[in-house]
């Protein structure tokens, strides 16, 4: 017989440490001749990215030791760090990685006895120094073309962004005089594609106050022997058409995903008569999405394979991967469990490689045979010391918010094979805010969700108006609506799930990070729904934060968000939190890095100032070292220990196995 336990109170195998290591998840992939490589995460090492290096033999190793760290900082969230060739040493591979501390450029030939990584940029003591990002190796040039970022100035909007050419030689290593400038012209850029006859190069850009969500430029370019890129041209994309990603085919084609349909899909240009005919979809008829949000520069959502077919991610929510026929526009999915492929994805001759994970295993590295159509777990195989019965199984769930408009949410009941509920108790729920907003939530197993599910405490994550995976419409419902629309759709989701009997109405949470702060704090702000709240490294008060403390990329977000600020400036101060503590009575948690770039400590310790001595209690935990988004082991162990202690508490909860909360006031 199964024992009972209030809920909340469970134990529990899943613990904080466990969590805390499964912590991000292998990314930017790529091959080096017939091998598979990816960064992954090392959270009790700092915190830092490694490279990691399938051998043929199938063991993975660690290509570069600590400290070394690969990881971009272009636009504050990066872009895919390193680029390697089987053959550019001699003979021997030869990767270009991006060492976060510095942000220098680095050459390494792995298979050289005695080598380390020699630097091919120099430092700059300017602002934010020189950045770079998405590097693509082309030795026959014996060069890598990269986005550079440069700073020109100590203010965060003070530089500029350009393609550029970096000698594979080290000539740059000290003096940028050698570094060749290949294109420019506006604000945002990615790394250049070059066509499979060398001569062309195409990319997107984009400018001020857009977002890449919003509008971008394909662009398409003559590569000429020497000297920067000849006959720049548009070719696609405009003002109100997110292309977020273009590559190359093998026939000279150049496939791009473009949302002018209302959907984000496949679309070509096949060349002739010196330029390009009109664009053909690939894919017609299926309301899904075939590309996502570009955060990151580097994202891969689709690749070209030989003989006309295409690895492509898809899907309404959730995105899983398929090979597309781009003369008949036949979909297959890959066979697997996988329920969610990252935007990250490689090929080999009729391999496609990618990461992937469902709600019963973590992201793994997994490779797509596409001749016998036989997927199989290439790398980082899931791997817990936990039976998988305190695992949450999500229940995908559509509510009504207001005006009838749909809100998409996953919902995760409490769960474990060992205790149950006595009597008629219903369970704590939190509702959990993804960031961006401009993103959505992953359908794959989270342990971060599972430490509160296994213990009795239920989680709903939200995908609010403004998220993507549905179509440009849905995503856009939060234009102008920051802090409404979003706001209203989790409360909606949230007042849903107590009025049918699924949570308790007096123990309701709120929990989000980044833009999922904001919304956790305006809900906190605006409504008298949740019991308490867990901020994470939040925006607080849009006035400040749209000018002078975020970074380049997103300094304009809230003219789409919000509104332009010359047009109702009263706006940003109305929905900021910051100016509304005397609103907030719930208790809350504020966890902040310290060297965060994006939401500064500023905006967290105004909002304190503010909130001292009103009698709500609260919680700071502030973490030095730590940037946008946690990554240190011990951080992210603090982090959940305090957010549940603050739970326990809150609901009511008896837990000796987390060290109290102390609250303010």
């Amino acid at each position: 017989m199964v024992p009972t336990g209030p809920y909340g109170t469970w134990p529990s195998p899943i613990g904080p440490g466990l969590a805390a290591a499964r912590d991000g998840h292998p990314d930017h992939l790529g091959t080096v001749g017939a091998e598979v490589w990816w960064t992954a995460p090392r959270p009790a090492e700092d915190g830092r990215r490694t490279l990691v290096r399938l051998r043929a033999d199938g063991r993975e190793e660690t290509v570069l030791p600590a400290p070394w760290n690969v990881r971009s900082r272009v636009m504050e969230y990066g872009g895919h760090p390193w680029a390697g060739d089987p053959l550019a040493a001699g003979g021997r591979p030869l990767v270009v990685f991006v060492h976060f501390p510095d942000q220098r450029l680095y050459a390494f030939e792995p298979d050289t006895p005695g080598a380390r990584p020699r630097p091919l940029t120099p430092l700059s003591a300017v602002g934010g120094g020189l950045r770079w990002a998405d590097p693509q190796l082309h030795p026959d040039r014996g060069e890598v073309w990269c986005v550079l970022e440069e700073f020109t100035g100590e203010g965060p909007a003070e530089l500029r962004r350009v393609i550029a050419a970096v000698p594979l030689d080290g000539s740059a290593a000290e003096d940028c005089a050698a570094v060749r400038e290949l294109g420019g012209g506006h604000r945002f850029l990615t790394a250049p594609q070059r066509s499979p006859d060398g001569r062309r190069a195409a990319w997107i850009a984009w400018d001020h106050p857009r977002m890449p969500w919003d509008g971008t430029r394909v662009l398409v370019a003559d590569v000429p022997a020497e000297g920067p890129f000849t006959g720049v041209r548009q070719v696609a994309g405009g003002d109100r058409e997110s292309v977020p990603q273009v590559a190359w085919a093998h026939d000279g084609s150049l496939v791009y995903a473009s949302d002018a349909g209302g959907w984000w899909e496949l679309r070509s240009l096949r060349p002739g008569n010196g330029g390009f005919g009109p664009p053909r979809e690939l894919c017609p008829g299926r309301e899904e999405e075939f590309a996502g949000p570009l955060w990151t520069l580097g994202s891969a959502w689709f690749r070209p394979l030989a003989g006309g077919m295409i690895a492509t991610l898809h899907g309404r929510g959730a995105a899983v991967l398929g090979i597309l026929d781009a003369e008949t526009g036949e979909l297959v999915d890959a066979p697997g469990p996988w329920t969610e492929w990252s935007p990250t994805l490689a090929v080999s001759g009729d391999r496609v490689i990618g990461v992937a994970a469902s709600p019963r295993s973590g992201h793994e590295v997994v490779e797509l045979d596409t001749r016998t159509g036989h997927a199989r777990v290439l790398g980082s195989p899931h791997d817990d010391p936990v039976d998988p019965a305190y695992y949450p199984e999500p229940q995908l769930r559509t509510f009504t918010g207001p005006g009838d408009r749909d809100v998409h949410a996953r919902v995760y009941p409490p769960h474990s094979p060992d205790r149950t509920a006595p009597g008629e108790e219903l369970p704590p729920f939190v509702v959990r805010v993804h960031g961006g907003p401009t993103g959505r939530a992953p359908l794959a197993l989270d342990l971060g969700i599972a430490y509160f599910t296994s213990r009795g405490i239920g989680v709903a994550e939200v995908d609010y108006g403004g998220s993507t995976g549905y179509g440009r419409a849905y995503r856009e419902r939060l234009r102008g609506q920051w802090g409404v629309v979003d706001v209203e759709d989790c409360a909606a989701v949230a007042r849903a799930l107590a009025e049918e009997g699924t949570a308790d109405p007096a123990r309701l949470a709120i929990r989000g990070g980044s833009a999922g702060g904001w919304t956790a704090a305006a809900s906190l702000a605006t409504t008298d729904l949740y019991a308490c709240a867990t901020v994470l490294y939040p925006v607080l008060d849009l006035e400040t934060w749209s000018e002078d403390e975020t970074h380049d990329f997103e300094s304009h977000y809230l003219h789409s968000l919000v509104g332009p600020r010359s047009e109702d400036p009263a706006r940003y101060r109305e929905r900021s939190p910051a100016h509304h503590t005397d609103r907030v009575t719930a208790p809350f948690l504020l966890l902040q890095g310290l060297d965060d770039a994006v939401c500064p400590p500023a905006q967290s310790e105004r909002f304190l100032a503010r909130i001292a001595g009103r009698g709500v209690p609260h919680a700071y935990l502030a973490f030095a070292g730590e940037g946008h988004g946690f990554r240190r082991a011990d951080t992210l162990v603090r982090a959940l220990e305090a957010e549940l202690a603050l739970y326990a508490q809150v609901f009511g909860a008896a837990r000796s196995d987390v060290p109290p909360l102390e609250l303010d006031t």
